[in-house]
Protein backbone atom coordinates (compact mmCIF):
# COMPACT_ATOMS: atom_id res chain seq x y z
CA UNK A 1 0.00 0.00 0.00
CA UNK A 2 1.59 3.31 -0.98
CA UNK A 3 1.73 6.38 1.58
CA UNK A 4 -1.42 8.12 -0.60
CA UNK A 5 -3.62 4.82 0.16
CA UNK A 6 -2.22 5.11 4.15
CA UNK A 7 -2.81 8.26 4.24
CA UNK A 8 -6.42 8.49 2.94
CA UNK A 9 -7.22 5.39 5.03
CA UNK A 10 -5.95 7.11 8.31
CA UNK A 11 -7.86 10.35 7.28
CA UNK A 12 -11.10 8.61 6.50
CA UNK A 13 -10.78 6.50 9.61
CA UNK A 14 -9.95 9.94 11.85
CA UNK A 15 -13.66 11.40 10.36
CA UNK A 16 -15.64 8.40 10.94
CA UNK A 17 -14.66 8.17 14.65
CA UNK A 18 -14.89 11.92 15.07
CA UNK A 19 -18.55 11.71 13.49
CA UNK A 20 -19.79 8.49 15.87
CA UNK A 21 -18.61 10.13 18.66
CA UNK A 22 -20.42 12.88 17.80
CA UNK A 23 -23.23 11.43 17.41
CA UNK A 24 -23.15 9.17 20.54
CA UNK A 25 -23.01 12.51 22.47
CA UNK A 26 -25.81 13.60 20.64
CA UNK A 27 -27.77 10.45 21.20
CA UNK A 28 -26.83 10.65 24.86
CA UNK A 29 -27.70 14.33 25.27
CA UNK A 30 -31.50 13.85 23.85
CA UNK A 31 -31.64 10.86 25.33
CA UNK A 32 -31.35 12.10 29.15
CA UNK A 33 -33.49 15.55 28.41
CA UNK A 34 -36.32 13.47 26.20
CA UNK A 35 -35.86 9.82 27.71
CA UNK A 36 -35.73 6.96 25.14
CA UNK A 37 -39.38 4.76 24.49
CA UNK A 38 -41.44 3.24 21.40
CA UNK A 39 -43.14 6.55 21.00
CA UNK A 40 -39.75 8.90 20.60
CA UNK A 41 -36.95 6.60 19.15
CA UNK A 42 -37.73 7.21 15.88
CA UNK A 43 -37.82 10.18 16.27
CA UNK A 44 -34.18 10.10 18.37
CA UNK A 45 -32.32 7.72 16.12
CA UNK A 46 -33.08 8.86 12.45
CA UNK A 47 -32.29 12.70 12.53
CA UNK A 48 -29.33 11.77 14.16
CA UNK A 49 -28.21 8.81 11.28
CA UNK A 50 -29.40 11.41 8.94
CA UNK A 51 -26.85 14.03 10.45
CA UNK A 52 -24.23 11.38 10.77
CA UNK A 53 -24.65 10.76 7.34
CA UNK A 54 -24.69 14.47 5.85
CA UNK A 55 -20.96 15.02 8.52
CA UNK A 56 -19.21 12.53 7.22
CA UNK A 57 -19.81 13.23 3.37
CA UNK A 58 -19.79 16.91 4.28
CA UNK A 59 -16.15 16.31 6.35
CA UNK A 60 -15.26 13.52 3.61
CA UNK A 61 -15.15 15.60 0.48
CA UNK A 62 -12.35 17.72 1.50
CA UNK A 63 -10.32 14.44 1.17
CA UNK A 64 -12.54 12.80 -1.64
CA UNK A 65 -12.03 15.94 -4.13
CA UNK A 66 -8.22 16.07 -4.25
CA UNK A 67 -7.82 12.57 -4.62
CA UNK A 68 -10.60 12.34 -7.16
CA UNK A 69 -8.24 14.88 -8.94
CA UNK A 70 -5.12 13.47 -8.79
CA UNK A 71 -6.66 9.59 -10.45
CA UNK A 72 -8.10 12.15 -13.01
CA UNK A 73 -4.63 13.83 -14.03
CA UNK A 74 -3.30 10.43 -14.04
CA UNK A 75 -5.54 8.93 -16.38
CA UNK A 76 -4.77 12.15 -18.75
CA UNK A 77 -1.02 11.77 -18.41
CA UNK A 78 -1.29 8.09 -18.87
CA UNK A 79 -3.76 8.30 -22.02
CA UNK A 80 -1.94 10.97 -23.50
CA UNK A 81 1.69 8.98 -23.28
CA UNK A 82 0.31 5.93 -24.73
CA UNK A 83 -0.59 7.91 -27.54
CA UNK A 84 2.27 9.96 -27.97
CA UNK A 85 4.54 6.13 -27.85
CA UNK A 86 2.62 5.05 -31.01
CA UNK A 87 4.25 7.82 -33.29
CA UNK A 88 7.61 6.73 -33.08
CA UNK A 89 7.51 3.24 -32.90
CA UNK A 90 4.74 3.57 -36.18
CA UNK A 91 7.85 5.57 -37.57
CA UNK A 92 10.56 3.22 -37.00
CA UNK A 93 7.84 0.45 -38.82
CA UNK A 94 7.46 3.01 -41.79
CA UNK A 95 11.20 3.79 -42.18
CA UNK A 96 12.50 0.54 -42.12
CA UNK A 97 9.95 -0.50 -44.57
CA UNK A 98 10.96 2.18 -47.08
CA UNK A 99 14.57 1.20 -46.56
CA UNK A 100 14.25 -2.66 -46.96
CA UNK A 101 12.33 -1.93 -50.53
CA UNK A 102 15.82 0.20 -51.57
CA UNK A 103 18.55 -1.95 -49.96
CA UNK A 104 19.79 -4.76 -51.76
CA UNK A 105 22.65 -6.10 -50.13
CA UNK A 106 21.97 -9.33 -47.82
CA UNK A 107 23.61 -8.39 -44.42
CA UNK A 108 22.08 -4.57 -44.43
CA UNK A 109 18.44 -6.54 -44.91
CA UNK A 110 18.97 -8.78 -42.14
CA UNK A 111 19.29 -6.08 -39.95
CA UNK A 112 16.69 -4.00 -41.08
CA UNK A 113 14.68 -7.38 -40.83
CA UNK A 114 15.68 -7.84 -37.12
CA UNK A 115 14.71 -4.05 -36.84
CA UNK A 116 11.27 -4.52 -37.94
CA UNK A 117 10.83 -7.59 -36.22
CA UNK A 118 11.64 -5.81 -32.84
CA UNK A 119 9.49 -2.96 -33.93
CA UNK A 120 7.01 -5.14 -34.58
CA UNK A 121 7.01 -6.59 -31.04
CA UNK A 122 7.37 -3.31 -29.24
CA UNK A 123 3.70 -2.36 -31.12
CA UNK A 124 2.37 -5.39 -30.05
CA UNK A 125 3.41 -4.36 -26.78
CA UNK A 126 2.11 -0.91 -26.82
CA UNK A 127 -1.31 -2.30 -28.04
CA UNK A 128 -1.22 -4.83 -25.07
CA UNK A 129 -0.55 -1.88 -22.78
CA UNK A 130 -3.08 0.63 -24.16
CA UNK A 131 -5.86 -1.99 -24.17
CA UNK A 132 -4.90 -2.96 -20.49
CA UNK A 133 -4.92 0.71 -19.66
CA UNK A 134 -8.49 1.39 -21.14
CA UNK A 135 -10.04 -1.89 -19.63
CA UNK A 136 -9.02 -0.45 -16.69
CA UNK A 137 -9.83 3.27 -16.68
CA UNK A 138 -12.78 3.16 -19.49
CA UNK A 139 -15.62 1.29 -20.87
CA UNK A 140 -14.48 -1.01 -23.75
CA UNK A 141 -16.71 -1.00 -26.67
CA UNK A 142 -17.70 -4.04 -28.21
CA UNK A 143 -17.10 -4.73 -31.64
CA UNK A 144 -18.69 -6.98 -34.53
CA UNK A 145 -16.24 -9.08 -36.06
CA UNK A 146 -16.14 -12.38 -37.87
CA UNK A 147 -15.18 -15.20 -35.84
CA UNK A 148 -12.83 -16.63 -38.45
CA UNK A 149 -11.06 -14.10 -39.48
CA UNK A 150 -10.02 -13.99 -35.60
CA UNK A 151 -9.18 -17.53 -35.54
CA UNK A 152 -7.01 -17.36 -38.90
CA UNK A 153 -4.87 -14.43 -37.48
CA UNK A 154 -4.05 -16.31 -34.54
CA UNK A 155 -2.87 -19.27 -35.94
CA UNK A 156 -0.50 -17.06 -38.17
CA UNK A 157 0.90 -16.26 -34.84
CA UNK A 158 2.00 -19.89 -34.23
CA UNK A 159 2.39 -21.00 -37.78
CA UNK A 160 6.45 -21.50 -37.30
CA UNK A 161 6.25 -23.46 -34.06
CA UNK A 162 3.15 -25.63 -35.78
CA UNK A 163 5.67 -26.53 -38.37
CA UNK A 164 8.44 -26.75 -36.57
CA UNK A 165 6.30 -29.44 -34.69
CA UNK A 166 4.95 -31.23 -37.77
CA UNK A 167 1.38 -30.12 -35.72
CA UNK A 168 -1.84 -30.68 -38.61
CA UNK A 169 -4.43 -28.26 -37.85
CA UNK A 170 -8.35 -28.88 -39.23
CA UNK A 171 -10.28 -25.66 -38.85
CA UNK A 172 -13.77 -26.52 -39.98
CA UNK A 173 -15.64 -22.23 -38.82
CA UNK A 174 -18.33 -20.93 -40.85
CA UNK A 175 -16.48 -17.94 -42.45
CA UNK A 176 -20.00 -15.69 -42.30
CA UNK A 177 -20.45 -16.52 -37.94
CA UNK A 178 -20.20 -12.63 -36.71
CA UNK A 179 -19.76 -12.30 -32.79
CA UNK A 180 -20.18 -9.22 -30.98
CA UNK A 181 -17.83 -8.56 -28.11
CA UNK A 182 -14.83 -6.68 -26.62
CA UNK A 183 -12.20 -7.40 -30.15
CA UNK A 184 -9.17 -7.16 -28.74
CA UNK A 185 -9.71 -9.20 -25.56
CA UNK A 186 -11.54 -11.98 -27.48
CA UNK A 187 -8.56 -12.07 -29.31
CA UNK A 188 -6.49 -12.41 -26.58
CA UNK A 189 -8.73 -15.44 -25.99
CA UNK A 190 -7.80 -16.92 -29.30
CA UNK A 191 -4.38 -16.72 -28.70
CA UNK A 192 -4.01 -17.98 -25.73
CA UNK A 193 -6.03 -20.96 -26.18
CA UNK A 194 -4.23 -21.76 -29.53
CA UNK A 195 -0.88 -21.04 -28.10
CA UNK A 196 -1.74 -23.77 -25.19
CA UNK A 197 -3.28 -26.02 -27.54
CA UNK A 198 0.36 -26.10 -29.77
CA UNK A 199 2.58 -25.84 -26.11
CA UNK A 200 0.89 -29.47 -24.23
CA UNK A 201 0.60 -31.04 -27.51
CA UNK A 202 2.73 -34.16 -29.17
CA UNK A 203 5.28 -33.92 -32.00
CA UNK A 204 2.89 -34.91 -35.18
CA UNK A 205 -0.16 -34.28 -33.40
CA UNK A 206 -3.27 -32.19 -34.39
CA UNK A 207 -5.57 -29.00 -33.46
CA UNK A 208 -9.17 -29.72 -34.51
CA UNK A 209 -11.04 -26.08 -34.34
CA UNK A 210 -14.64 -26.21 -35.12
CA UNK A 211 -18.55 -25.18 -34.02
CA UNK A 212 -21.29 -27.03 -32.10
CA UNK A 213 -24.46 -26.68 -32.14
CA UNK A 214 -24.06 -23.50 -33.82
CA UNK A 215 -22.59 -21.64 -30.76
CA UNK A 216 -19.63 -23.65 -29.43
CA UNK A 217 -15.98 -22.93 -30.26
CA UNK A 218 -14.16 -26.13 -29.86
CA UNK A 219 -10.18 -26.46 -30.05
CA UNK A 220 -9.11 -29.75 -29.52
CA UNK A 221 -5.52 -30.75 -29.23
CA UNK A 222 -3.91 -33.89 -28.84
CA UNK A 223 -1.49 -35.20 -26.42
CA UNK A 224 -1.65 -35.85 -22.82
CA UNK A 225 -4.83 -35.45 -21.38
CA UNK A 226 -5.74 -33.27 -18.20
CA UNK A 227 -5.48 -34.50 -15.00
CA UNK A 228 -8.75 -34.47 -13.55
CA UNK A 229 -7.69 -33.83 -10.20
CA UNK A 230 -6.05 -30.79 -11.98
CA UNK A 231 -9.70 -29.56 -13.37
CA UNK A 232 -10.27 -26.78 -10.04
CA UNK A 233 -6.63 -25.16 -10.26
CA UNK A 234 -6.71 -24.88 -14.17
CA UNK A 235 -7.99 -21.55 -14.40
CA UNK A 236 -5.97 -19.90 -10.98
CA UNK A 237 -3.53 -17.67 -11.74
CA UNK A 238 0.37 -18.88 -12.11
CA UNK A 239 -1.07 -22.60 -12.18
CA UNK A 240 1.03 -24.80 -14.36
CA UNK A 241 -0.12 -28.53 -14.77
CA UNK A 242 3.11 -29.00 -16.11
CA UNK A 243 6.02 -27.14 -14.89
CA UNK A 244 8.58 -27.97 -17.62
CA UNK A 245 6.75 -25.59 -20.04
CA UNK A 246 7.38 -22.33 -20.36
CA UNK A 247 5.22 -19.61 -19.28
CA UNK A 248 4.20 -18.23 -16.12
CA UNK A 249 0.51 -20.06 -15.56
CA UNK A 250 -1.66 -16.98 -16.80
CA UNK A 251 -2.69 -17.75 -19.79
CA UNK A 252 -6.28 -19.71 -18.92
CA UNK A 253 -6.55 -16.94 -15.86
CA UNK A 254 -6.48 -14.59 -18.63
CA UNK A 255 -9.17 -16.58 -20.69
CA UNK A 256 -11.48 -17.04 -17.65
CA UNK A 257 -11.30 -13.66 -16.54
CA UNK A 258 -12.37 -12.34 -20.41
CA UNK A 259 -15.31 -15.22 -20.01
CA UNK A 260 -16.62 -14.55 -17.00
CA UNK A 261 -17.00 -10.86 -17.48
CA UNK A 262 -18.44 -11.25 -20.73
CA UNK A 263 -20.50 -14.01 -19.97
CA UNK A 264 -19.10 -16.52 -22.33
CA UNK A 265 -19.08 -19.99 -20.34
CA UNK A 266 -15.60 -21.69 -20.79
CA UNK A 267 -15.16 -26.10 -20.31
CA UNK A 268 -11.90 -27.70 -20.36
CA UNK A 269 -12.90 -31.63 -21.19
CA UNK A 270 -10.21 -34.16 -20.55
CA UNK A 271 -10.43 -36.83 -23.21
CA UNK A 272 -8.02 -39.79 -24.53
CA UNK A 273 -5.51 -38.55 -25.29
CA UNK A 274 -6.81 -35.29 -26.17
CA UNK A 275 -7.72 -31.85 -24.54
CA UNK A 276 -11.05 -30.02 -25.55
CA UNK A 277 -11.53 -26.77 -24.53
CA UNK A 278 -15.04 -24.96 -25.79
CA UNK A 279 -16.63 -20.97 -25.24
CA UNK A 280 -20.62 -21.40 -25.57
CA UNK A 281 -20.84 -17.95 -27.66
CA UNK A 282 -24.65 -18.29 -27.96
CA UNK A 283 -25.09 -14.71 -26.51
CA UNK A 284 -22.53 -13.15 -28.64
CA UNK A 285 -23.47 -14.05 -31.86
CA UNK A 286 -25.42 -12.28 -34.17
Amino acid sequence: MNSKAKDFLISLSIIFVFVNVLVLFFNYVLITYFGLNKDNFLFIVLPLVFFALLLFLFLSKSILNPLFKSNENLTKTVKETIHELNIPVSTIILNTQMLQRKISDEKALKRLERIAKASNDLLKLYEDMEYSIKKEIDHIENDSFHLDEIIEHSLDKIEDIRQNENISINKEVNSQLVIKSDKNGFTKVIDNLLSNAIKYNKKNGYINIGIDNNSILYIENSGKSIDTKHLFYLFDRFFQEDSSQNGFGLGLNIVKDFCDKNKIVINIIPLENATRVELNLKKQLL
